[in-house]
């Protein structure tokens, strides 16, 4: 009798433990963000806090909202674009994101169209270092790069199905992106174009103004805890 009154115990204990652990899961998942002391005292805002997505336009048929996520969910890979209703000029951005094996998106800046198939503005990439499908892209094709023109330091990404945190300042035609507390791209846009002819420079790279963007490639990507602070 002890034995088993012992055994019972035990059990209870564990399933106890498993409930509690499945709940605080449920709970991070379904949090809604609060922004830091310091970012209040920062003039930061959100983009994203969990809770909607009021401040997004564009596809929202691909780009849907999923336990306090942005998720992008491809129909047919083929993807879509996500915009910020405000444009922005100069910014500190910081947000979230987690990959899937192989996934492919990009961060837009500065973008003053909303179309899907000729988005113009500049695109820092946003990909899984790690598939073996990518081992042969050129440097500036991998994750953090000004796709096209400036490469990013690799080997800061954390495994797939992880959150990864992400600071982009782009203030005039400086950009700097910091990935999970390393710089890992720290470019001037005007020295990196300085000698190629300008009728092919990207259209939209030199625009000084614009709105923020996700733009799918046709892969899983989510996104979380967006925020925004304008330099002024």
């Amino acid at each position: 009798m002890k034995y088993n009154v012992t055994l019972n115990w035990i059990l209870f204990f564990l399933i106890a433990c498993t409930v509690q652990v499945q709940s605080r899961d449920k709970t991070d998942e379904n949090k809604i963000f609060k922004l830091s002391k310091s970012e209040k005292k920062e003039n930061f805002r959100f983009l994203f806090d969990g809770s909607s997505m009021d401040n997004w336009v564009g596809n929202k048929t691909e780009y849907v909202l999923e336990d306090g996520c942005i998720v992008m969910r491809p129909q047919q890979n083929i993807g879509g674009n996500l915009y910020t209703k405000d444009s922005f000029d100069n910014f500190v951005l910081r947000f979230e994101f987690m990959l899937t094996p192989e996934a492919n998106n990009g961060l837009g800046i500065r973008h003053q169209t909303m179309d899907d198939k000729n988005y113009q503005g500049m695109e820092l990439q946003i990909l899984d270092n790690e598939a073996p499908v990518y081992a042969d892209l050129k440097p500036y094709q991998y994750h953090g790069s000004l796709y096209g023109y400036a490469p990013a330091k690799r080997g800061f990404l954390k495994k797939t199905g992880e959150w990864n945190q992400q600071e982009v300042i782009a203030d005039g035609s400086r950009i700097k992106i910091t990935l999970n507390g390393e710089v890992i791209l720290d470019t001037d846009i005007n020295e990196v174009t300085k000698d190629i002819p300008a009728e092919k420079i990207q259209k939209g790279l030199l625009n000084k103004n614009g709105r923020i963007a996700f733009l799918g490639h046709g892969s899983v990507v989510k996104f979380r805890n967006i925020r925004i602070k304008e330099i002024r």
